[in-house]
């Protein structure tokens, strides 16, 4: 028990932690903003269990359920307090208190029950970003807290006539550690599917023989994962105004307007950038040189550069910052060739607007020179 309450207590500390760390947002391609909300969710599991002894594996099989209930503090990291129980299986290949070797593997099983508490690490929110529509998340976990386990009647009719040595009676309660990955299937806004699998160690005593290392069980786990709760709010675009109705007003006619000035055309250039890179290569360096020249032939033209990231790698902090270098770098060479600042507009947009529909183009600066 006293493990269980130093795992709660540093659960309490990142749970706080998270706490502080802003809202995860994300944008669909519809324009709806999500914003993450902290939530409880609830895990109902069954499957099987492996326990590591001296038997065919088939032999060491034995049903196993688990029941959790956890709380998402944000994105990436999650508590988990759960209970895996039913039982566990033993096989002792050894000899008897006689000396003599054992004619064979003998199996034997007791019952168990093992709460605790896991610490939980979506590695898909933690480097892809947080997309609430996203249908596959890979998390990866690991915890701890006490083995109970009673009913060892077998093993103890076995000890009469095998040397097992760490033979135990009665309810024994042994610390237990472990960790695993969980796949988790999206199939709706409050329930997903989990398949999870898990190793657990535990003392050399737990399977009543020595073996002079830590016994080990290992869960196959599928189930439920239920959201107690909203995970996230959803916030639809703002529809555009409607024009106001324009009155038909009689207009004298004019006359003919005297020959409009030859129409210069503006000028569009596309510089684009390799991955997680901002500076601008040999090959695309010409395109700022046309820019330039465009601006000396047209004194009176400016030049308005925007940067860009693709929605396909990092997260929204990296990629604004990517998307920010990159016309960045773009503004120096102008200057650098003379154009005045006064004459250079710079924004960035991150990842959140893609002006080209494949993912790598989006790597951009795009300079749009115009009179």
């Amino acid at each position: 028990m006293k493990c269980i309450k130093t795992l709660l207590v540093a659960a309490l500390v990142l749970g706080g932690s998270a706490v502080a760390s802003a809202q995860a947002t994300y944008t669909d391609k519809e324009g709806n903003e999500y914003t993450f909300k902290k939530h409880a969710f609830l895990d109902l599991q069954g499957g099987a269990q492996y326990t590591l002894g001296e038997a065919k594996f088939g032999d060491l099989i034995s049903p196993n359920v688990q029941l959790g209930i956890g709380y998402q503090f944000n994105p990436w990291f999650a508590a988990r307090i759960a209970a895996n129980a039913w039982q566990s299986k033993g096989g002792y290949n050894g000899v008897t208190e006689t000396g003599k070797t054992a004619p064979g593997n003998v199996t034997y099983k007791w019952k168990y029950v093992a709460p605790g508490i896991d610490f939980i690490f979506n590695l898909s929110n933690a480097f892809c970003g947080w997309n609430p529509n996203r249908v596959f998340n890979l998390s990866a976990f690991i915890g701890g807290g006490a083995n109970i386990a009673w009913g060892n009647d077998r093993a103890n009719e076995l000890a009469k006539a095998y040397e097992m040595r760490y033979i135990w009676d009665g309810t024994k309660v042994r610390p237990v550690a472990r960790g695993g990955v969980e796949l988790n299937f999206r199939v709706s806004k409050a329930v997903s599917i989990m398949v999870e699998g898990n190793a657990n160690m535990l003392s050399d005593k737990y399977n009543s023989k020595k073996a002079g290392n830590p016994d080990w069980y290992f869960n196959a786990l599928a189930g439920l994962r239920i959201n107690l709760g909203k995970s996230y709010t959803k916030k639809a675009p703002e529809p555009a105004p409607a024009p106001e109705p324009q009155k038909e007003e009689y207009v004298e006619p004019t006359p003919a307007p005297a020959p409009a000035p030859e129409k210069i055309e503006s000028l569009r250039r596309d510089v684009f950038f390799t991955i997680n890179k901002t500076g601008v290569t040999a090959e695309e360096q010409p395109k700022v040189d046309e820019i330039v020249a465009y601006l000396n032939k047209h004194p009176e033209a400016k030049v308005t550069v925007t940067g860009y990231a693709d929605a396909g790698t990092g997260n929204d902090k990296i990629n604004d910052a990517l998307a920010a270098k990159r016309a960045a770098t773009v503004v120096k060479a102008l200057k650098d060739a003379g154009i005045a600042e006064s004459r250079i507009t710079s924004d960035s947009k991150g990842a959140r607007v893609q002006p080209f529909s494949e993912n790598d183009k989006n790597r951009v600066s795009i300079m749009v020179a115009e009179p």
